[in-house]
């Protein structure tokens, strides 16, 4: 009984709380928020990365599997009109992928485990709609570079060793959207965005013939971040 009560508490309080965000003549917080010319925050969230593969021979694909990750970073934001932002938003983004290479018998040859640690420099313009109560939708855009900590670039092994190698530097654009909730003393923004890599990161092996990286012609990485933003 008890646990229904707190439910229930909980949603009531919920409601009242989205209800004086939409509501159509709400109090309004942080009115001046948008007008600093420079503005700053932090970002923490989740991600799900993969490999896109382009193939020399298309007659059997590499399996890929995909965990979730974590996101963590800063952001520092410049003002250009009422409704454009230009953003810088370097952040550190964990993520492990599992790659099943056909043709193996033996698992130690056919699974490499990627795990990666990526320090993210993306530039982004954001561009929002008018202020709505306490609510404001946007798109965001742009470019980012990202360096790989886990990469193995430098490695002299290959997988024939049992080494995955995958360049350090990664060229991407990216593309969401989300909500700024104007709250009584923060701004509070979900979003969703995707990261689609522009290079191939691929090293491949020494022996151009290998069973593992000759047939791929090309590998990037695609990615979806969930990111909750508090400025």
């Amino acid at each position: 009984m008890k646990k229904w009560i707190l439910v229930g508490i909980v949603i009531l309080c919920t409601g009242q709380w989205i209800n004086a965000q939409f509501n159509e003549r709400p109090v309004l917080n942080k009115e001046n928020e948008d007008k600093k010319f420079l503005n700053y925050g932090y970002f923490l969230g989740f991600n799900q990365y993969d490999f896109k593969f382009d193939y020399i021979d298309n007659d059997r694909d590499i399996l890929n599997t995909k965990t979730l990750g974590f996101n963590v970073g800063l952001i520092g934001e410049m003002r250009l009109n009422e409704f454009l932002d230009l953003r810088l938003e370097p952040g550190l983004h964990y993520t492990a992928r599992t790659i099943g290479f056909p043709g193996f018998d033996e698992e130690r040859d056919a699974i490499r485990e990627v795990k990666s640690t990526y320090i993210n420099f993306p530039l982004l313009l954001k561009a929002s709609t008018r202020r709505i109560g306490n609510w404001k939708p946007f798109i965001i855009g742009g470019g980012s570079m990202s360096l790989n900590l886990g990469s193995n670039e430098s490695s002299l092994d290959d997988n024939s060793a049992g080494t995955f190698r995958m360049t350090k530097w990664v060229y991407n654009y990216e593309l969401g959207f989300g909500i700024d909730f104007y709250l009584e003393y923060f701004k509070f923004s979900p979003s969703i965005r995707g990261v689609f890599a522009l290079t191939d990161e691929l090293v491949r092996d020494n022996d151009p013939n290998s069973p593992w990286t000759g047939n791929i012609d090309a590998m990037r990485t695609r990615g979806i971040f969930v990111n909750f933003t508090f400025e």
